[in-house]
């Protein structure tokens, strides 16, 4: 599943191919993609509208359209955005096509967990989704007190406290098992059982591996692309993450392979207490 760093990179990769253009054309190719409109009602909406501007918020995309619309996109596990400057035939797995004055923006999602929501802008922040979200973890204002706060209220493993994106938001397994092996942290254990020493050492781990996503362009391993198709690069800095039963890059020592909070989990038993 994108996490915030491929989600940011998508969104920087449109910024700079979409902002300005209008949409000329709507194509919904599965009518199912698009959550609480009738197909009709939302191509009459959006057809026309210029993107004004791009925006991330945890794992969401919200495109702003001009005249007070915003479009939000959650990719789940396959979900795609490809701009493509030429005209192209959809995909076999395209579910959405925007046809701009320049080019065309194609939405694909081979499991169609996927769905895009037209909200209008003024009520999109307050909207459903996006007030349950905990905080971002890469703003200025976010802080290690902050975050030891919302951990002392869980009674959960760290693992699910972190993957609670009520707690923090844009993380997921990837970036989760790497920042608690930068840490040095256990994964099972409690959220709430952190001194302030090793919250301070979660804090920057956090901030540091998602940074460093951010600057690989994400981690492609199956499916993520960015906007213009390419692969990130962060996989070849992977240090536990898809390494279970390999030796642990710093002590040498056998990752080990746990269930938490419904996901696998890897981890050093060494390294990390």
């Amino acid at each position: 599943m994108p996490e915030l760093p491929e989600v940011e990179t998508i969104c920087r990769t449109l910024r700079k191919l979409v902002i300005g253009l209008s949409i000329t054309e709507v194509q919904i190719l599965w009518p199912a993609v698009v959550q609480n409109w009738q197909n009709s009602d939302f191509r009459e909406v959006v057809t026309g509208r210029r993107i004004i501007n791009i925006e991330r918020r945890g794992k969401y995309l919200l495109f702003m359209l001009d005249r007070g619309w915003t479009l939000l996109s959650h990719l789940r596990m396959t979900g795609r955005w490809t701009y493509y400057a030429e005209k192209q035939e959809p995909e076999r797995h395209t579910h959405l096509v925007f046809l701009l004055e320049r080019g065309e923006l194609h939405y694909s999602d081979v499991r169609k967990f996927g769905r895009i929501q037209l909200i209008p802008t003024d009520l999109c922040l307050c909207s459903a989704p996006l007030t349950k979200l905990g905080p971002e973890p890469l703003r200025t204002d976010f802080t290690a007190e902050i975050l030891q706060k919302r951990l002392a209220a869980k009674k959960t493993n760290l693992k699910a406290a972190l993957l609670d994106q009520n707690v923090i938001a844009g993380l997921g397994n990837i970036y989760t098992d790497e920042a608690l092996f930068r840490a040095g942290i256990a994964p099972a254990r409690k959220a709430c059982s952190l001194s302030s020493e090793e919250n301070i050492k979660l804090y920057e781990a956090i901030r540091e591996v998602l940074k460093a996503g951010i600057a690989c362009q994400g981690t492609s391993l199956r499916d993520y692309r960015n906007a213009d198709g390419q692969e990130g690069g962060f996989q070849a800095f992977l240090q536990v993450y898809g390494r279970g039963q390999k030796p642990c890059l710093q002590c040498g020592r056998i990752l080990e392979k746990a269930r938490l909070a419904g996901r696998t989990t890897v981890f050093c038993s060494h390294c990390q207490r």
